[in-house]
């Protein structure tokens, strides 16, 4: 039985009122080395939104453990805006939105986060 990923998102394209299928989504977290304090973006997960303009598969959890457990730490979600908008054979201002959070060290089981896009404006939040 899959399980739906423990961070997922929804990407609604408000100039137009619907919602943004294709948009590719990367999911990375940041480490650290433990010999040096050089940090880096360690890729996670690629998705892309579904029709409804959703991703929701980006760390699946498995059948005999559960959902995906999260570390705690910082995570980025990154969005291929470009890419949407010249499929629509619109311009924008943003190639890609960034959106960084942190886990605390006792992790909720789920993280919801949404964008709202537009050419030349975004927002995001911590969804439900």
């Amino acid at each position: 039985m899959a399980h739906k990923s423990p961070i997922t998102t929804h990407v609604l394209d408000t100039t137009h009122g619907v919602a943004a299928r294709g948009v590719k989504v990367r999911l990375e977290q940041l480490s650290q080395t433990a010999s040096s304090s050089s940090q880096s973006w360690e890729v996670l997960a690629d998705g892309e939104t579904n029709e409804d303009g959703r991703c929701t598969t980006l760390l699946p959890g498995t059948a005999a453990d559960g959902p995906h457990q999260l570390r705690p730490g910082v995570y980025r979600l990154e969005f291929h805006v470009k890419e949407y908008f010249e499929k629509l054979e619109r311009s924008s201002f943003f190639p890609f939105v960034h959106v960084v959070f942190e886990v605390p060290e006792d992790p909720n089981p789920h993280y919801h986060i949404p964008l709202l896009l537009s050419p030349y404006s975004y927002s995001t939040y911590r969804g439900t």
